[in-house]
């Protein structure tokens, strides 16, 4: 089979390497010669663990392949996705459609027998319908159904999500189209992953409803978190003891400074426009999308607090700057309020990433770039960790000491234990643990 994904941003990227893997004859397109160009010299344009070596070996077994030109991109092939960027739009909230629409007209304009067009962009309900007027509009003689087939890939683990998810949904009524689905996604029925058929719209809703309900969880248990700080119980054996039940679940429950990254911000405020439009506000959603956006700009005043209620003319190390580990993506990180705030407040910062600095350095300005974790401890007054890449896990404390001004840490992920990091001498302060 031939397949072409639209648009080489992470979730086109990881999703055409990953296809080209199960062994299907995969072009990517993009409008963005720069992009294409580095591509096909083998240059990733973002970090995912993984990502460049499967993309050099479906290459050079030629079947991943890249380019700018739509129409020979799409040429001959079962199924076309479309995997563009759907940003919160400005002034609104609602999601930017305009790149998913233009791609549309483009598929519908080039198209030259039946096509699976294939929305993989996260898109509100409805969005389905409106690229299959787009195509027909732009091509009322083209043969060809729309699918919702949304992605749950985890920056950091996108490839192991890729081909082990917990799930794949696929929303249509068509069954060619449900027969093009099946056979592209054959290898994971073959593993017995489950894989779900429905309406476009229920497609549709199951992507912003699983990250809503995610991010619900987190926003939960950081609201836990403060509670229990007040009450002198620790958010870490809470987190533990409601995980292990069955109904509940472990994952996500985390304590820290908020979400952030490409998804759960823009999902949680794009569901939460729709729904207000349709005259079902979700109420749940909108303390979520508040409370978070409050955490993140109150986490700079614990830090402030930590260093006896003032950071003027202060040095502050900051190990840490992307939303997560594992990626270099710094969308509506939390770091992005952090650091502006405490800069504000008259510190100097002095911040280290494994990754995320290139990036960082567009949308923070006056911050020290280092080279490494103890370069950016260098005579800091208080380090902070925002980021818990594990390279923060094993921190070497003596050494740690003997270059700060004074023996600060501020661990906005919970890594250290309170008990050991007095033991070497630290004033330490975490989250929801006394």
């Amino acid at each position: 089979m031939r397949v072409a994904m639209i648009g080489t941003g992470y979730v086109g990227l990881v999703s055409g390497a990953c296809f080209s893997e199960f062994g299907l004859d995969v072009v990517c397109v993009d409008k963005d010669t720069a992009k294409i160009d580095a591509l096909k010299k083998g240059v990733i344009p973002i970090y995912e663990p993984g990502l460049d070596d499967l993309v050099a070996k479906n290459t050079q077994a030629g079947r991943l392949s890249f380019t700018t030109n739509l129409a020979e991109g799409i040429k001959g092939c079962d199924a076309v996705f479309i995997a563009v960027g759907t940003p919160s739009r400005r002034g609104d909230g609602h999601a930017d459609l305009s790149y998913v629409y233009a791609a549309a007209e483009e598929i519908g304009k080039a198209m030259t027998s039946y096509t699976v067009v294939v929305t993989k962009s996260t898109v509100p309900v409805g969005t389905g319908r409106e690229v299959e007027s787009v195509i027909k509009k732009a091509n009322p003689d083209a043969q060809f159904d729309v699918v919702s087939n949304p992605e749950f890939l985890r920056e950091g683990s996108a490839i192991e999500d890729f081909m082990r998810p917990d799930r794949v949904v696929i929303g249509t009524s068509s069954e060619p189209a449900r027969d093009v689905m099946r056979e592209l996604y054959r290898p994971l029925y073959l593993a017995e992953t489950p894989i779900m058929f429905t309406t476009r719209q229920s497609s549709e809703m199951i992507k912003y409803a699983a990250n809503t309900f995610l991010a619900t969880k987190i926003t939960f248990i950081n609201e836990v978190a403060d509670l229990c700080e007040k009450l002198d119980a620790n958010v870490q054996d809470v987190a533990k003891g409601i995980g292990l039940d069955g109904r509940i679940g472990s994952k996500f429950l985390h304590a820290g400074p908020g979400y952030g990254g490409s998804c759960f911000p823009k999902d949680t405020l794009a569901l939460v426009r729709t729904a207000q439009e349709a005259g079902a506000p979700l109420k749940i959603v909108e303390t979520v999308v508040a409370v978070n956006d409050s955490r993140k700009k109150a986490m700079a005043g614990r830090v402030i607090s930590a260093c006896n209620g003032s950071v003027d003319g202060k040095t502050i190390a900051i190990l840490g700057v992307t939303f997560k580990p594992n990626t270099d993506d710094m969308r509506d990180a939390p770091s992005l309020d952090i650091i502006p705030a405490l800069q504000n407040a008259g510190a100097t910062i002095q911040a280290f990433d494994p990754e995320g600095m290139s990036e960082a350095k567009e949308l923070l300005s006056g911050v020290t770039w280092c080279d490494d974790t103890y370069d950016a401890i260098e005579n800091a007054h208080a380090v902070v960790i925002v980021t818990e890449w594990n390279q923060f896990r094993a921190l070497q404390m003596d050494r740690m000491k003997e270059a700060m001004k004074s023996p600060i840490m501020v661990d906005l992920r919970n890594i250290y234990n309170a008990d050991e990091m007095s033991e070497a001498g630290f004033a330490y302060y975490s989250i929801g643990r006394v």
